[in-house]
């Protein structure tokens, strides 16, 4: 893709995904631009084996951006990063097409595995604020990661993940257009638990209520069966 063509398509993924902007030309002055722009030069130096001049650049990058993204990582067509600072993708991270990220992500690994380390997002995944995606597993397509989750699993397709460690919360085949950038109406499963805890706690109150009731009433017929008893 030359650069004419990959300014143009720049411009109307972040034109697509950040209400904020207002004319082309405020393009040029976004993170997300300088940063995948300098990562579409390093990529190259680093398949030719050119290690120091593609970290280097990276590394430059990094500086004037906040977000660092290893120059080895594998990235597909459409990636828009939202504010950005303090994202981070690793070095065998793969990233399908018109994937989402926010601030404060982190695409890494665990260790000091050796090989593949890092996760695989597919086409169309939203990563929200702060959330952590750590290992070599994948993300299915069109999921969505709830901000502040640490993701430590794979996630199948159409899947919303939320919570630390990352629980899957909801699951379907209903697609999530890339458009969808909302990244806070998503499910509460600790709220739910708890709700759920409530309920069974209030029926449990009821029921002892009820044995209690019961008790005391064979209690009183017991003890006025005895009385006739002996009466008798």
């Amino acid at each position: 893709m030359g650069v004419l063509s990959y300014i143009r398509e720049e411009i109307n993924v972040i034109r697509e995904r950040d209400p904020a902007i207002k004319s082309n030309m405020e393009v040029f002055l976004y993170p997300s631009f300088k940063v995948i722009l300098s990562y579409r030069i390093a990529h190259k130096l680093y398949l030719g084996k050119h290690y120091f001049l593609a970290r280097w650049i990276s590394q430059r990058a990094t500086r004037k951006t906040g977000i660092e993204i290893h120059p080895g990582a594998t990235i597909g067509k459409g990636l828009f990063i939202d504010h950005g600072s303090g994202v981070i993708i690793g070095e065998t991270a793969e990233l399908g097409d018109n994937v989402t990220l926010y601030q404060g992500v982190t695409l890494g690994g665990t260790g000091k595995e050796q090989g593949k380390r890092h996760p695989t997002l597919k086409d169309n995944v939203m990563v929200s604020a702060g959330a952590k995606v750590l290992g070599s597993f994948t993300i299915g397509e069109n999921s969505k990661i709830g901000a502040g989750s640490v993701v430590l699993n794979e996630v199948p397709p159409n899947c919303t993940v939320v919570g630390v460690p990352g629980r899957i919360v909801k699951m379907g085949n209903l697609k999530i257009p890339r458009a969808d950038m909302d990244q806070v109406h998503l499910p509460d499963p600790v709220t739910s638990d708890i709700s759920q805890l409530q309920r069974d706690n209030i029926m449990l109150k009821e029921r002892v209520s009820e044995l209690e009731k019961e008790l005391r009433k064979n209690n009183k017929d017991k003890a006025k069966k005895e009385k006739k008893n002996e009466t008798v």
